[in-house]
């Protein structure tokens, strides 16, 4: 009889939710649905025939079993990226210039950790600004790549990603929801947020007032987080001190936006096929097995 195997995807599961303390976040941080990670979770919880974790509000307590299951995972994942990078690394060495808005940075986190780890000798420059001029740079040969907002007046890149947007105010202040709306908004050419947040409104026939402006979102925090005004954000921008405003608010909805990857029109190096490979694999949509499903590509 062959003995069950441990999936390493499930297993990243597991830790992630250690790692952030609840499903909501542990799915934020894989690019799952919540349903799906809670399926992981119950499907390693029948594989091994044990309970894993038990809820405790909206937080996550692992079992005894379940601590003595995390140690194997993050051992077990440890030597799996281990003999990835050994297997797969040669000596690529080279410079790289990357471009993405600041507010998406923090996607990138373990890209950037990973890289680095398989490919020491890239000198790998990254540049944050908005995603209209990322997307100049990228197309004027500065840049080598740039994760950015899909804009209107710049289409093309590779859709690798889309993220639902939503109201959001602070977590334990907010400004009244009547007429006129304080907006804390991008500054004007800033980025797609504060467009389809004016049309929205105004297609409610709602009445609104800038209350503050800045380039990114650790411009506008401060005043959201104080109460003062409300923000459109990606559902992976909600930090700590931010919670998303449901359909009770009675603010209109929201569409998602599209993360794309553009390229320079050059052949690209090898770094900038790697570094691309990393980011499809960490930030693609996964299906309910935790397999990145294919990216949509279009004309850059």
């Amino acid at each position: 009889m062959r003995a069950p195997t441990l999936d390493l995807g499930l297993l990243r599961t597991l830790v992630a939710v250690a790692d952030t303390g609840s499903v909501t976040a542990a799915a934020r941080r894989l690019a799952y649905t919540q349903s799906t990670v809670s399926m992981q979770l119950g499907r390693l919880e029948s594989l091994l025939d044990v309970s894993l974790h038990e809820r405790q509000g909206r937080r996550i307590r692992f079992t005894a079993e379940g601590e003595r299951l995390l140690g194997h995972a993050r051992r077990l994942l440890a030597l799996n990226d281990e003999a990835l990078a050994d297997m797969r690394t040669r000596r690529i060495t080279g410079e790289l210039n990357l471009g993405i808005p600041e507010d998406y940075a923090p996607l990138l986190t373990a890209v950037f950790t990973y890289f680095h780890q398989l490919y020491p000798d890239v000198g790998l420059q990254v540049a944050c600004g908005t995603s209209a001029d990322l997307v100049e740079r990228v197309r004027a040969d500065e840049l080598d790549m740039a994760l950015v907002t899909r804009q209107r007046r710049s289409p093309g890149g590779e859709v690798i990603r889309r993220e639902p947007l939503a109201w959001a105010v602070g977590l334990e202040r907010q400004p009244s929801l009547s007429d006129p709306l304080p907006l804390a908004l991008y500054s004007p050419g800033a980025d797609l947020f504060r467009e389809v947040a004016e049309e929205a409104l105004a297609a409610a026939g709602r009445d609104w007032r800038v209350a503050y402006t800045s380039q990114s979102m650790a411009g506008l925090a401060p005043v959201v987080q104080a109460g003062l005004a409300i923000v459109v954000v990606t559902r992976s921008m909600l930090g700590p001190q931010l919670r998303a405003l449901d359909e009770t608010s009675g603010l209109p909805p929201l569409p998602a936006v599209e993360l794309a990857l553009h390229r320079a029109a050059r052949r690209p190096t090898e770094p900038a096929r790697r570094l691309a490979e990393l980011i499809r694999e960490e930030l693609s949509p996964r299906d309910v097995n935790g397999t990145a499903m294919p990216a949509r590509r279009l004309q850059s």
